[in-house]
């Protein structure tokens, strides 16, 4: 799975002039699914995801984590993220997992984040999104639970 963790302000996600999430302070988290990713795979991203410590502390060291600020997550499917564009000008999406398989995945993330009592808000899987956010910092952290990067 690979995920693009923004630290954010705010951020919500409109689909057909509905907001169907939105946060505060948080992160803004796309994350897509690969082709063989298994729960493993979701566990690294839920445990990093709610582990990252980029919020600043009373000293301004990104020391926090978001429990320790009470930050909540908007967690939006994205297989784009797993586009291979080294050949030509038309990105191919064969690395992505089919979405029967990527939906439960991206079910299963959300659901090991609440455990830990960390708010999570969705998009809505395989619609036309439009997100909006307010990053804070700017913080950016890319994830691969392979480790490719």
């Amino acid at each position: 799975m690979r995920c693009v963790i923004q630290k954010v302000a705010h951020a919500s996600v409109v689909v057909a002039g509905e907001t169907v999430g939105k946060i505060e302070q948080g992160f803004m988290v796309l994350v897509g699914a690969q082709a063989g990713d298994t729960e493993a795979d979701a566990r690294y991203c839920a445990e990093k995801i709610a582990g990252l410590r980029v919020f600043e502390d009373e000293n301004e060291k990104m020391n926090l984590s978001l429990a320790d600020v009470g930050g909540s997550v908007l967690l939006v499917s994205q297989f784009t993220l797993l586009a291979d564009a080294r050949h030509g000008r038309r990105p191919d999406f064969i690395q992505a997992a089919r979405p029967e398989v990527a939906e439960p995945l991206c079910e299963r993330v959300k659901a090991m984040i609440e455990e830990k009592g960390i708010r999570v808000e969705t998009g809505r899987f395989r619609t036309h999104m439009e997100v909006s956010l307010l990053n804070d910092g700017p913080v950016t952290i890319l994830l691969d639970s392979r480790k490719q990067f």
